[in-house]
């Protein structure tokens, strides 16, 4: 009789989270992205046989973007459900949170470091608030990095401008944002985001001068989607913080237009521009005339796929920095890059893939533009930046969905 209670109970205590979750509508989630990948960056400006900032090849195991993630939904009755997601980067290649060049990876390492929010949703459209992307995401026009093969142009996602983009004037995804995203109508929708200074620094004293800091951020998004034609607008406006006083800030813009001439095909070209008060490397303090320096880039962007065989192939350039005080002229009058990419999956299903793919970046002397993105790059933090040089990448990767 003791041995069919206790039977009973352990039943009990199994079955209970299975009908908890049943009813919830949670969902396990997931993918592995990793492989084989060789990088170097040569050719910097100014390198001799004892004092060079180039950095060598070497060959890697790398991951890129893998996660685990939970979401799910419940429903609250006449339209109403509450709505979360917690999602967790994985480095599969060494365990922790650190990248190619041993820098940070900060959206890997800790619980709900990649996309985590809670909310409601409804007929009136989505309210959430965590960690959340703002600006960078560019929707069916350009799906390659982390979500197709290893990375792709650094600039496609407008987050990677070189001097302008100040170590990450907005990276992938801030923490404490709150964001509205509307309903669908006739194929057009928007979301609105807010980040307020939630973590910034109090009191922080620079040079003497004691201020406390702004570091809050405000996006929005619009979306359109009509027939094969996909268009997108963002803008983003980052607080950075202080120095002596003075209120580092940044503007970011892109558009986005791409044409799906076939099933599995598509052609776009995205325009983006950073424009920051507080540059990189350059001569000028920040907070004097013509600091508010900026820079534009472009990029062309292709795909098409062949029975269970996808090519794709990128290029782009910028132009150099504007708008630089006249002790930085020398610097920024050659600045521009230009880079492109080739890559191809082989589909063993819908969610299973092997991918091979190479990309190149040409940097004039007075900037370098790298592959930061999920910290692909082998430029390590400290050290000399390599000016000049010339990142290329090659990757031989394999892709896996759960």
């Amino acid at each position: 009789m003791n041995k069919k209670l206790m039977a009973a109970a352990v039943a009990g205590v199994l079955v209970a989270p299975a009908a908890f979750a049943q009813s919830s509508n949670v969902q396990l989630y997931g993918r592995i992205n990793g492989g084989l990948s060789y990088y170097k960056a040569d050719g910097a400006a100014g390198c001799t046989v004892t004092d060079c900032a180039n950095r060598e090849g070497r060959l890697r195991v790398f991951d890129n973007s893998s996660r685990v993630g939970i979401r799910g939904t419940e429903d609250l009755g006449n339209g109403l459900k509450a709505i979360f997601q917690v999602e967790t980067g994985v480095n599969i290649d060494n365990g922790n949170n650190f990248g190619q060049g041993g820098q940070t990876n900060g959206s890997t390492g800790f619980w709900g470091s990649r996309t985590t929010y809670g909310g409601l949703q409804a007929g009136w459209g989505r309210l959430t608030y965590g960690r959340q992307n703002i600006y960078w995401v560019n929707g069916v026009n350009a799906p390659f990095a982390g979500a197709w093969i290893n990375s792709e142009i650094p600039w496609t996602n407008g987050t990677n401008l070189g001097r302008v983009s100040n170590g990450g004037i907005i990276t992938a995804r801030v923490s404490n944002t709150i964001q509205y995203t509307s309903p669908t109508w006739a194929g057009n929708n928007f979301t609105i985001s807010w980040a307020p200074t939630s973590e910034a620094v109090q009191d922080q004293t620079v040079a003497g001068v004691t201020s406390d800091t702004n570091g809050s951020i405000w996006g929005a998004t619009w979306r359109g989607t009509f027939g094969p034609i996909y268009a997108q607008l963002d803008y983003a406006q980052p607080s950075l913080g202080t120095v002596g006083g003075f209120q580092k800030k940044g503007q970011l813009y892109k558009a986005g237009l791409g044409w799906g001439y076939m099933p599995g095909a598509r052609v776009s070209v995205i325009w983006v521009r950073t424009q920051n008060n507080s540059p990189t490397g350059l001569n000028t303090a920040p907070g004097t005339a013509g600091t508010k320096v900026k820079k534009d880039g472009y990029t062309i962007n292709w795909y098409q796929t062949f029975g269970n065989i996808q090519a794709m192939a990128q290029y782009g350039w910028t132009g150099d920095l504007k708008n630089c005080a006249a002790a930085d002229n020398v610097i920024c009058s050659s600045s521009s890059s230009k880079a492109w990419m080739v890559g191809g999956r082989y589909l063993l299903s819908k969610r299973t893939w092997l991918y091979l793919s190479y990309m190149q970046v040409t940097n004039k002397d007075g900037d370098f533009i790298d592959f930061t993105g999920a910290a692909q790059t082998s430029v390590g933090p400290g050290g000399t930046t390599p000016y000049g040089a010339d990142p290329q990448m090659i990757a031989l990767g394999f892709f896996h969905h759960f």
